[in-house]
């Protein structure tokens, strides 16, 4: 009786070369469930912030003064930046339109690129 089984591959990652389209709607979700979590904390900050004006001032202090706080700040722009073109651009093929795979890179790419272009524009309105 021969044995028919074979091992399980190994599936590496790394050696794929993802279609952006791929790549677009990957990023699309992960911002989604980063903007998620970013209102868990945007809501205990706000529960907090109301608690009186010294604890409002402490919270802006701690987005004003320290880097973590600005950096949580960008990236909850940038993730919402990202899902608001990612969203656009599912709208749009969702009309019937760049739904073939040559033009849905295109519009994979412009939404990309507007995304990376909003996270550069939070940045400049979180740190300047």
């Amino acid at each position: 009786m021969a044995n028919n089984k074979t091992n399980p591959v190994d599936i590496q990652f790394g050696k794929f070369s993802w279609p952006i389209t791929a790549i677009a709607s990957i990023t699309h979700r992960v911002s989604a469930v980063v903007i998620w979590v970013g209102l868990g904390i945007l809501l205990g900050c706000i529960y907090y912030a109301k608690q009186s004006p010294e604890a409002f001032d402490q919270l802006a202090q701690l987005i004003e003064e320290y880097f973590i706080g600005q950096f949580i700040v960008w990236g909850l722009l940038t993730a919402f930046g990202y899902y608001c073109m990612g969203t656009i651009k599912h709208l749009i093929q969702d009309m019937g339109y760049c739904e073939e795979f040559s033009s849905g890179k295109i519009i994979s790419w412009v939404a990309i690129s507007l995304g990376v272009i909003l996270s550069i524009l939070a940045g400049v309105y979180v740190w300047v």
